[in-house]
Formats: C-alpha cells, structure tokens, sequence
C-alpha cells in the first residue's frame, strides 16, 4: 500500500473521472459519531457495507461501523489497539461470526476502502463473510469463524446502528479517529468491490460513482454533503441514496465536514514521528484528524511534529494558529532527517522556523531578529517556494518584513533555503516544536482543510483548499492533486 494516493488519482487543472467532495473528520476525544436505528428490520443474513478510511492514530480500538443491543449481542467492524482489523459479529455472549487479520494497518496518511460482505446462506462456509481491503480480497486470518448456515447479523436488524463508535453503543465506546467518506450500505445483495471501485493504469484502487447501485430496504448512502447536524435530508449524515435513512450527527460540528478524500488527499501531521525530541515519544498528542497537536514538554523532550507530505519542488502555502502559547513555538520546515535531543525546526539539521518572539532560526544564520511576536490566536501562513529555495512567514494575512511571495521580493522577510534536491535530506517537510522544557503548547494545522472555523475562505488558484488569508499568486495547497500537478 502507497504511502499516499499517488498524483494520478486526477491532475489540478484537469481532474478527470469520479471526484469525492467531503469527508467527515472524527475525533475519538470529543466523542463523533453517527447513529441511526431503522424502524423495521430488513435483511440479516445478505448485505454489504463499504467504506473509505483515512485512520489518524495506530495502538488504539477505532470502529468504522458498530451495531449495539447491550454487552452481549453486538457487531464491530474496525481496528484493533493491535492494528489488525476485525469484523466481529458476537451474540447472547459469545461469538457467532469473526474475521481478524494477519497483517497489520499502520499507514496514518493514506486513504484505504474497506468492503465487508455478509451471505450467511452460502454454501461455502469460508465465504459467508468476505473482507475486501483496496479492492483485493483478505484470505489470510488470525482468526477466521465463519456463521453458520443462516445465522442472523444484527446489522439491519431494529436497533442501534453507529459510524465511528462501537461496544459501548450511545456512551461512546471504540471511537474512531481520522476521516469517513463514501459510505454505502446495500441490503439484500453480496457486492463485489467493482461496484465501488477500480484500478487505475498504475494498480491503485480508486473509487467510482455508486449513484445507480441498488440500495435495498435498509440501504443508503453516506455522501457527507450536507451542512447541518439533524437527522435530514440537509444534514452531515443525509441519506443521499433515495432511502432516507438518514443518521443522526453527535459532537460533530461544521468544522468536521472535510474536503480531504480518497480522490484528493491531504497533508496532515504524522503521528507516526515520535513526538519528543530526539525520537523519545512523550505524551504530546495528535487529535482533529492529526491537525492538531498539544505538546507535554516533559522530562526534557521539547514536542516536535512533522508533516506527512515531504516535496523537494514547487510552491507550497498553509497555515497555523497557535491556540496555546508554549514560549518556545517554531513554525516551519525540516529536511528528511530526525529531530535530535532538544532540537526544534532551525537548530536542527537542514530546517528553518519562525520563532514566537521575533527570531528566526536556519542552518546558516543561526539566529536571527525577524518579524513580529506572536501568540494565541494568531496565524502563521506558511509560504515555501523549493523553485527558487525561499521561505516566507505571514502573521494574521501579513507577510513579515517586507517579504512578498507573489513577487519574489524578498526584504529581509525571505529565508534562503539550502536547496532541498541537492542535500542528501532529499525533501522539506512542515514541522512544528515547542522548544521550553516548562511551558506546554497547541496548534491547529490548515493544509487546506481546517480543523477549526474559517470566516473568510480562500482558494490557491486551481480552487484547491479553504484559507483564513489569501493564498499567494503561484503558491498551491499541499494535497496529492496539486501534488500530480507541481509537485
């Protein structure tokens, strides 16, 4: 499995085949889920479900779907705290059906699509319940129950079904975070992963409109179009297949309605980089989907974040708002090398930062008097350009000292950047720290899909993105799109 979508999943200027507008961002510590129960029961024992998954965290239960009587007859269709997956369908207090894979999913930057089809009439026991991941179907399982002939689900039974939460029903158990899109739930019919995907020229698996699938009784179709939070044809979880069953939004609000999907994949940040400095994990912690991270600066590991996307060649603009002031915040890039003891974006190997008390840091100069200070509440836009090997910081809309990316002027507010194809660093990526031992820091992170509320809104100029402040001329979000095309 890629890393990250590749760019042929649609070029910026001219994306062809089937795009994904919206996704739902989950976040496990605000308790996000959907729920609806159906008001009859429909088919038990012949259904598929599909779904696309961008997972934001690995070690940890995270339930795609879940259904829930009580403790002893419930269904969980997810990741184990091993990264494994399971599909576990357990009833009057034991297990009746179960698929638990082999391997393991670890990949906090990539989008995936899970199918799972239920036909417990099958003659052939080992295919009464079938795990497709990526098109391809899973064969080999640390454990593999199979239903007996005709043994009832209690997926489109009348009860409580769930997206993004799972054993615990309406408390809020097994949460699920990183993001959902496509959802589609076919009752009365095996599908096969064709009729929700296909392989590109390259051999990776992309989604395809599902708009003329037969949904069935109890089926819909999860498009996260919507913009409200009600149970209705306008909210988050409308129903868009005809069926309207639509499901209830809890904790989720507009900030959650995500343009990162499985066919334009954005950066975040990669909870996969130990978060101390020097690669001592500390209990700094990713949430929002990975665009938000709160440092805990303790036992002398300064918290230090990376992004997922590394370029060596274009021109890339986004942004930060510092929502708690650590005293020691650094906003910028980093080579493709790890962040020593007590190291922050600046000190460290090939990488700049902008300092919160008006310094700037880089390999060359060391450090240096630059811009404004900044604090809570602030945004720092990001401007890097890897054609010309400059870097720009804005405060709240103004680009410091003089600096204009558009123009290429640079003032004293361009930063010279060691050319990133010529280093053996290879690429730059965006990294965050907090470099004080005794003072805790957060920030929110927009690539182009903001975890917090945006009051103005703006493009880069293929209509990529949703910015507090304008994007400069020439300077594009970093998303796997603009990556097919700039990158």
């Amino acid at each position: 499995m890629p890393l990250i979508l590749p760019g042929n999943v649609g070029s910026a200027t001219a994306a062809t085949g089937f795009n994904v507008a919206n996704s739902l961002r989950f976040n496990s510590g605000s308790t996000d889920f959907l729920n609806r129960t159906p008001s009859s029961a429909s088919n038990k024992d012949l259904w598929s479900i599909s779904a696309w998954v961008k997972r934001s965290t690995r070690g940890g239960y995270d339930t795609i779907y879940g259904v829930y009587t009580d403790s002893s007859n419930q269904e969980n269709f997810g990741f184990l705290n091993s990264d494994k997956f399971q599909w576990q369908l357990y009833q009057s207090g034991g297990v009746v059906g179960q698929l638990t894979t082999t391997r393991l999913f670890r990949d906090p930057t990539a989008w995936m699509h899970i199918l799972g089809v239920y036909d417990s009439a099958n003659g052939t026991a080992g295919n009464r319940m079938r795990l497709y991941i990526n098109g391809v179907e899973e064969t080999e399982f640390a454990t593999d129950t199979n239903p007996s002939d005709g043994q009832d689900s209690l997926w489109n039974s009348d009860t409580l079904h769930m997206f993004g939460s799972g054993g615990n029903g309406m408390s809020g158990g097994d949460l699920f975070d990183g993001h959902m899109a496509e959802i589609v739930a076919l009752d009365g019919i095996a599908a096969s992963p064709t009729s929700f995907g296909e392989f590109d020229d390259s051999g990776i698996w992309k989604p395809i409109k599902v708009s003329g699938l037969t949904f069935g009784t109890n089926g819909f179709y999860l498009q996260f179009e919507g913009s409200g939070t009600s149970a209705n044809s306008s909210g988050m979880g409308a129903d868009t297949s005809g069926n309207t069953h639509h499901f209830s939004v809890n904790n989720l609000t507009a900030v959650d309605q995500s343009i990162d999907t499985c066919t334009n994949n954005f950066c975040t940040l990669n909870s996969l980089v130990p978060t101390g400095g020097g690669f001592s994990p500390n209990s700094s912690t990713f949430s929002e989907g990975n665009l938000a991270f709160a440092t805990n600066n303790s036992s002398n590991n300064w918290g230090y974040a990376l992004g997922t996307f590394g370029v060596a060649s274009g021109k890339w603009y986004w942004e930060v708002k510092v929502t708690t002031l650590g005293s020691g915040e650094m906003i910028g890039i980093a080579g493709n090398n790890s962040p020593g003891t007590n190291q922050h974006p600046g000190k460290d190997g090939n990488s700049y930062a902008y300092n919160y008390n008006q310094v700037i840091y880089g390999p060359d100069e060391g450090e240096a008097s630059y811009g404004d200070a900044y604090g809570a509440d602030d945004i720092i836009g990001v401007a890097m350009d890897l054609d010309n090997n400059k870097l720009y910081f804005s405060k709240n809309g103004t680009f410091q000292n003089s600096g204009d990316p558009t123009s290429g002027a640079t003032g004293t507010g361009a930063k010279a950047i060691t050319a990133a194809a010529s280093t053996d660093k290879g690429f730059y990526f965006p990294a965050y720290a907090v470099a004080n031992n005794n003072a805790d820091g957060a920030a929110s992170f927009n690539f182009g899909s903001p975890p917090y509320a945006i009051s103005s809104g703006n493009t880069d100029g293929d209509g990529f993105g949703n910015f507090e402040y304008a994007v400069p001329s020439g300077y594009f979000a970093l998303c796997t799109k603009n990556l097919a095309e700039y990158g």
